[in-house]
């Protein structure tokens, strides 16, 4: 059995017990299990979409730059493991992942990006919108990407569609599912991206594509001093640039281990149906007055 098998199986066991003790009336555990929207057939997904608690469209990097160790797959290696458990563990409809997104801190390095935010965001915002037209009524946007990058055009697509549908609809970020658990097993000094966390996480779902042997140490150049408030940042390519940067990576990844990553996977798992289970209980209400 594959790591990812192994992982999915002790995550789908773990969800299908927690659902079924905290379950009452016709809970979650009495439904369906969840399916992948482009498995049915047309009949089935029609029903499915109106029965399912929730609709998920899962979006992340299908190609962007994880430095010179990691697969540029990364963000959707984990998307799919994220989108299975789902589906392993609670009666949801998963859409097929929107894979080419908004990445501007990476526009550099090569890869596939929508480079206009607004097409980004309508692209998913037309997505969910022909779920909610026949019958989904909750929508939740999975993004491994991170809240203040990618996240931010979701979450206006996600704005939008509650006001003028009335359907519930979240955001839940690669971040929304890490903890000061994960926290405490990180050993580097700083990281961010492609570091020793992500690194970890990639061992233990996909070793083969990791090349540890050329897994840098990099926490690029010095910033300002640290304070409240947003500031977008990214990665260089041109020296002497204030955010240049040889790797394309944010922290330590030597430091990385497989069961970093396997303890990460099973947080992030856990954080992810928790996640679910709660917004699963969301009112529905009458659409809303234009």
């Amino acid at each position: 059995m594959s790591a990812l098998s192994s992982t999915l199986s002790a995550a789908a066991l773990s969800a299908a017990l927690f659902v079924a003790a905290a379950g009452a009336g016709r809970s979650l555990a009495a439904q369906a299990p969840g399916a992948h929207l482009g498995d049915l057939t047309w009949p089935e997904a029609e029903a499915r979409l109106r029965e399912a608690p929730l609709v998920i469209v899962p979006f992340g990097a299908g190609a962007k730059e994880h430095g010179p160790h990691l697969p540029m797959a990364t963000d959707r290696i984990v998307l799919e493991y994220l989108m299975e458990v789902a589906v392993d563990s609670l009666p949801v409809v998963v859409a097929p992942p929107i894979l080419h997104g908004w990445f501007p801190a990476f526009r550099e390095f090569p890869g596939t990006e929508i480079s206009d935010a607004d097409l980004f965001r309508r692209t998913v915002e037309e997505v969910a919108l022909s779920l909610v037209r026949h019958g989904a009524r909750r929508i939740v946007f999975l993004n491994t990407g991170i809240t203040f990058s990618t996240g931010l055009p979701i979450a206006i697509a996600a704005r939008e569609i509650h006001q003028r549908e009335g359907v519930p609809t979240t955001v839940i970020s690669w971040g929304d599912l890490e903890t000061e658990e994960i926290a405490a097993l990180s050993e580097q000094e700083a990281g961010g991206h492609a570091d020793e966390l992500e690194t970890s996480v990639v061992l233990h779902l996909r070793p083969e594509l990791v090349h540890m042997e050329r897994a840098p140490r990099d926490y690029g150049p010095p910033g300002g001093e640290p304070g409240p408030g947003y500031r977008p940042g990214g990665f260089s390519r041109t020296q002497g640039h204030p955010e240049y940067s040889a790797t394309g990576i944010l922290g330590d990844a030597t430091l990385a281990t497989a069961e970093k990553g396997r303890r990460i996977v099973e947080i992030m798992t856990r954080e992810w149906v928790r996640a679910l289970r709660a917004f699963a209980t969301e009112p529905l209400g009458p659409p809303r007055r234009p």
